[in-house]
C-alpha cells in the first residue's frame, strides 16, 4: 500500500507588492478611529489593494513617483487658478485650493445605504418646508417646537402660503456626513439656503483623474456628470412654465469676488452654461426678475443661488445687504421666477432641529430615518437639558440660533449662559471621525475625513445623489476638517458593480432655436468692468513705459537738457508716476528718478504702476468667467511678481529697471490676449474702447505737455544748442508715443514739428497716433448697441482724421502750428473724458429697458 502522506497545505495568495509597499509606507492605525483604508490587523481592505494594483508604481521608486503625480496636481491648481479665499484680521486673500492625490473610495454597498439615507433625508425636509410654509401641521401636533420656527431668523413670514414657481422649496441640499468608529455613516448637518462646493468637486474629479487614470477606469468609478445635467433640466423645465412661451434664462447668482468659494461659483457657472451675475446686475421691475445689460433690461425666469438667504433681498431680509436683489421675495412669491433654493429654508440648518427628525420623518414619510443622526438635545426641554448634563463632555454645546456659528466644549462658564436662555443652546453628540490616507513626505498619514455629499432634484421632483462628493479632511496636527482653518479635500470615488454612466455635459448636436438662447446678453456690471480693465492695462503701459525713461540705465534723465527734464518732470506728475509737488523748477534729474523709483510699488498712489496692477487683478478677478485662465494668471503674475522684485533687500535702480522691462513684456501679452484671444462681443468691444480712451488721453496729455514745456516745438528748433536737444526730445516723445521705429523709417534726416505731426498726429494707420486711435474708436463706438456714435455726445470727436490736416498745418507759420496742436491735443483730451463718462451713463447705470431692444 503506497502512503500518499498529508496533503498538501492550500497555496495562499501572494500579496500584491504594491499592495505591501502602500501598507508598509502607512502610518500606525489610531485607535478609536474607523481606518478608511485599513482593516483592524493593518491589512488594506481589499478595494484599496485593487487601488494599489492600478497605481503603476512599478518604477524603481514608488515614492518618488507619487510625489511626483503630487507635485504636478500642485503645480496644475497653480495654472488653473484655482483658490478659496480665507478671512483673517488681515482681510480677505485668495489660497490655492488645497487638493490631495489619493481618494476617498466608497464601496458599491455602502454606496447604497448613504444614498438610500440622503435621498430620504431630502424629501423629508422637502415635505418640512412645504408643510412649514403651508398647513404648520408639525406645528400643532408638537412634532416640533414652535420656537425653533418662529424665533429663527431663518423662517421667512413672508414666504407662509407661497407655492414655489416649480412647486419645489428645494432643489439642492448638501448633507456633511462621516463614518463612525463602527463603521456606521452618520448624518452631522444639512446645508439648504446655498450649499457651497459643486465646482470644487467637479474640478477635483478632473484633476484626481488624470494623475490615476489606471486606477479610475479599473476600479470602475461612476462618473458624476448626468447630476449636474438634471440639476440645469429641473431648472430649465421649472423656468420654461415661468417664461410662457419665451426662451427662458437661468442665471447663477453669486456673492461676488470675495466669496470664499469665489472660483467655484466661476467654474460651475461656465460648466453648467449660465450667466455669472451679482445683486446689483439684477433688478425686479413689475414683480418680474430683469438682468441689466448694455442693451437693456432682458427677462430672468430662472435663479441658480450662491447667496445665502438673509443676504437675498435688502428690502424685506437685512436692509444691510448690498448683495441681493431688492424686490427679489416679491417676484417669488408673484411666481414669475424660479428661485433654487427658495429663500426660507435656513432654519432647517439649525442643530436642535436634527432632534426632532425622527418623529417627523414617521409623521411625513410613514418610515423611519434610514441614517441616524448624532445625538441631540435641545435645551429648550427641560428633559433634554438635563439629560444633556449627564452627556457631560461628550457632547459639544451649540447655539440653536445664528449667532457667529460658535460651537464650544461644555464648560461651567457656559452652564449660566444656557439656564438664562435654554432655547438659544443645543447639545449634540461627538463622533470620531473615520482616518482618510493622505500623501506626502515620501508617507500615508491618516487624518480625519468629512464628507459632503449632495441631493439634486430632477424635473419630476424626485431626488437623485451625486455618486461622489467632496471629503474635506484636517490638516497636519489638527482634527478641524474647515477649509478656513488649513484642511484640505480629496476627490470622493464612489465605485459601482454595474455599468458606468458615460453621460457628457457635451451637448448633442444643436438646433437652431438652441444656438439662439446661447447668445449671452453683456451685464452691464461686466461690460464697466471690461472697459476699466482696457483702460487700466493701457495706463499701465504708459505709465511703465515713462518711469522707464526716467529710471538711469537707459541713457535718460540724468543727462536730459533742461527743457526736456522739466517737460518729463511735469508729464510724469501728471500721469502719476511721481507723487504731485515734485515736478518743481528746482527738481533735479537725480531726484525726479529717485521719487519714480519710490512711487512704483506704492499701492497707495492713485495711478502709480502697482496701483493700475492691483485694480486690473481685481477686475480680472471678478470677470474669471470671461478671461481665460492664461490671461487671468498672467494678470495675477504681473503683480506678484512686480511687488516682489520692488521689495527686495537690494532692489535698487537697478532691479527696478529690470523689474519695469519684464513688465513691459507681460502688459504686450495682455494687451495681445485683449486683442486676439477674447470674442468680439459688446464686452469685447467696450473694453477695446476703454484702452482707445485711455490711449487718448495719454497720448494728448504726452503731446501738450512736450509742447508747453518747450521740448519740441518752435522754441526747441530756434534754441542755439537746438540740434543735441532737439534729437533727445524728438527720441523721447517717439518713445513715449512707442512710434521710433515708424518716425526714423520714414524721415530719417528730419525731427521738425511738421515731420513728426505727420507720425504721431496724422497718420490713421499708425495705432500709436491720434488719428489712428480715433480711427479705431470711431469704429468701435458705431457697432456698439444704439449706435453710439450716432449720439450727440459722441460727435465731439472729430468726424475723420485727427480734426487737422498736414496741408493746414503746412500754410501756416511754425509757431501757429505748435498752438494749434497743442490747442488740439487739450480740445482731444476733454472730448475724451467727456465720452468716458457719458459711456458709463449709456451702458454701465442701465435703468430701463432700452427703446433699440424693447425689453
Amino acid at each position: 500500500m503506497t502512503d500518499l502522506g498529508t496533503p498538501p497545505a492550500p497555496a495562499l495568495e501572494r500579496p500584491d507588492p504594491a499592495a505591501q509597499w502602500l501598507r508598509l509606507r502607512t502610518a500606525p492605525l489610531e485607535p478609536g478611529a474607523w481606518d478608511e483604508m485599513r482593516e483592524e490587523d493593518g491589512a488594506l481592505r481589499p478595494v484599496w489593494s485593487r487601488f494599489a494594483r492600478h497605481l503603476g508604481l512599478d518604477g524603481p521608486d514608488p515614492a518618488a513617483e507619487l510625489s511626483r503625480r503630487h507635485a504636478q496636481l500642485t503645480e496644475q491648481i497653480q495654472r488653473d487658478g484655482i483658490t478659496h479665499n480665507v478671512f483673517s484680521a488681515e482681510g480677505v486673500a485668495p489660497r490655492p485650493w488645497p487638493l490631495e492625490l489619493l481618494p476617498l473610495l466608497i464601496e458599491p454597498a455602502q454606496w447604497r445605504v448613504i444614498e438610500q439615507g440622503v435621498a430620504q433625508r431630502a424629501a423629508l425636509l422637502q415635505a418640512m418646508l412645504q408643510d412649514l410654509y403651508g398647513a404648520q401641521t408639525l406645528l400643532h401636533e408638537g412634532l416640533l417646537p414652535p420656537a425653533l420656527l418662529m424665533r429663527h431668523a431663518g423662517y421667512v413670514r413672508a414666504m407662509h402660503g407661497v407655492r414655489p414657481a416649480g412647486g419645489l422649496h428645494l432643489r439642492i441640499i448638501a448633507f456633511d456626513i462621516a463614518r463612525g468608529p463602527d463603521g456606521m455613516w452618520w448624518v452631522l448637518s444639512n446645508r439648504t439656503q446655498s450649499p457651497s462646493g459643486l465646482g470644487y468637486v467637479l474640478h477635483n474629479r478632473l484633476l484626481v483623474s488624470r494623475q490615476l487614470p489606471q486606477a479610475f477606469a479599473a476600479l470602475h468609478v461612476q462618473h458624476i456628470a448626468s447630476t449636474y445635467r438634471r440639476l440645469v433640466d429641473g431648472l430649465d423645465d421649472a423656468a420654461r412654465e415661468v417664461a410662457g412661451g419665451e426662451l427662458p434664462r437661468t442665471v447663477l447668482l453669486t456673492p461676488g469676488p470675495y466669496s470664499e468659494t469665489w472660483f467655484e461659483h466661476v467654474y460651475l457657472a461656465r460648466y453648467l452654461g449660465l450667466p455669472l451675475v451679482e445683486g446689483s446686475d439684477l433688478t425686479v421691475r413689475g414683480e418680474r426678475l430683469f438682468l441689466k445689460t448694455v442693451e437693456g433690461l432682458e427677462p430672468v425666469h430662472g435663479v441658480l443661488r450662491r447667496v445665502d438667504d438673509d443676504w437675498c433681498d435688502p428690502l424685506e431680509l437685512r436692509a444691510d445687504s448690498s448683495l441681493g436683489v431688492p424686490g427679489l421675495l416679491q417676484a417669488v412669491r408673484a411666481g414669475t421666477v424660479v428661485v433654487a433654493n427658495t429663500p426660507g429654508s435656513a432654519f432647517l440648518e439649525s442643530p436642535a432641529v436634527q432632534g426632532f427628525l425622527p418623529a417627523i420623518a414617521q409623521r411625513l414619510l410613514g418610515q423611519p430615518l434610514a441614517m441616524p443622526s448624532l445625538p441631540t438635545w435641545w435645551c429648550g426641554e427641560q428633559a433634554a437639558w438635563d439629560d444633556a448634563r449627564q452627556a457631560g463632555r461628550d457632547a459639544l454645546l451649540r447655539t440653536t440660533f445664528p449667532a457667529g456659528g460658535r460651537t464650544s466644549a461644555l464648560a461651567e462658564a457656559e452652564t449660566a449662559a444656557v439656564e438664562e436662555d435654554p432655547d438659544a443652546w443645543t447639545f449634540q453628540g461627538r463622533l470620531a471621525f473615520s482616518r482618510a490616507p493622505i500623501w506626502g513626505a515620501g508617507a500615508v498619514q491618516p487624518r480625519p475625513a468629512l464628507v459632503r455629499v449632495y441631493a439634486i432634484a430632477g424635473p419630476d421632483g424626485q431626488w437623485q445623489v451625486l455618486p461622489g462628493g467632496m471629503t474635506r479632511v484636517a490638516g497636519s496636527g489638527s482634527t478641524s476638517v474647515s477649509m478656513q482653518r488649513g484642511g484640505t479635500s480629496l476627490d470622493t470615488w464612489v465605485l459601482t458593480d454595474g455599468e458606468v454612466d458615460t453621460f457628457s455635459m457635451l451637448p448633442s448636436p444643436s438646433r437652431p432655436e438652441d444656438i439662439a438662447r446661447r447668445h449671452r446678453p453683456v451685464g452691464s456690471r461686466t461690460a464697466e468692468n471690461l472697459f476699466w480693465l482696457g483702460r487700466y492695462t493701457e495706463r499701465a503701459e504708459q505709465a511703465v513705459r515713462l518711469a522707464r525713461r526716467l529710471l538711469p540705465g537707459r541713457g535718460g534723465a540724468a543727462s536730459d537738457p533742461p527743457a526736456l527734464g522739466r517737460t518729463l518732470a511735469a508729464l510724469a506728475q501728471r500721469m502719476g508716476v511721481v507723487p504731485w509737488g515734485t515736478a518743481g523748477p528746482d527738481v533735479t534729474p537725480a531726484a525726479l528718478s529717485r521719487a519714480a523709483r519710490e512711487a512704483l510699488a506704492d499701492a497707495g498712489g492713485a495711478c502709480s504702476v502697482m496701483f493700475d496692477l492691483q485694480a486690473m487683478e481685481r477686475l480680472a478677478t471678478a470677470l474669471r468667467d470671461r478671461l481665460s485662465p492664461e490671461q487671468w494668471g498672467l494678470i495675477r503674475e504681473m503683480r506678484e511678481g512686480f511687488g516682489t522684485a520692488l521689495a527686495a533687500p537690494a532692489a535698487g535702480a537697478t532691479a527696478a529697471q529690470a523689474a519695469l522691462e519684464r513688465l513691459a513684456t507681460q502688459l504686450s501679452a495682455v494687451t495681445g490676449a485683449q486683442s486676439d484671444r477674447m470674442t468680439r462681443d459688446v464686452g469685447w468691444r467696450l473694453l477695446t474702447v476703454g484702452r482707445l480712451i485711455e490711449r487718448l488721453l495719454g497720448m494728448a496729455a504726452t503731446l501738450e505737455e512736450f509742447l508747453a514745456g518747450g521740448a519740441v516745438g518752435g522754441a526747441a528748433e530756434r534754441s542755439p544748442v537746438a540740434f543735441g536737444a532737439r534729437t533727445e526730445a524728438t527720441d523721447a516723445l517717439l518713445e513715449m508715443f512707442d512710434s521710433a521705429i515708424t518716425f526714423r523709417a520714414r524721415h530719417q534726416r528730419h525731427d521738425d514739428l511738421l515731420a513728426l505731426a505727420d507720425v504721431l498726429v496724422l497718420d490713421d494707420t499708425n495705432p500709436r497716433a491720434l488719428a489712428g486711435v480715433l480711427r479705431r474708436l470711431r469704429t468701435e463706438l458705431s457697432k456698439l448697441p444704439g449706435g453710439a456714435l450716432d449720439d450727440a455726445w459722441a460727435c465731439e470727436l472729430p468726424a475723420e482724421g485727427a480734426g487737422v490736416t498736414l496741408a493746414g498745418l503746412g500754410q501756416i507759420p511754425a509757431a501757429r502750428t505748435e498752438a494749434e496742436l497743442a490747442a488740439l491735443a487739450r480740445r482731444l483730451g476733454a472730448a475724451a473724458m467727456a465720452l468716458a463718462d457719458r459711456l458709463g451713463h449709456r451702458y454701465f447705470t442701465v435703468a430701463q429697458p432700452t427703446q433699440e431692444t424693447g425689453a
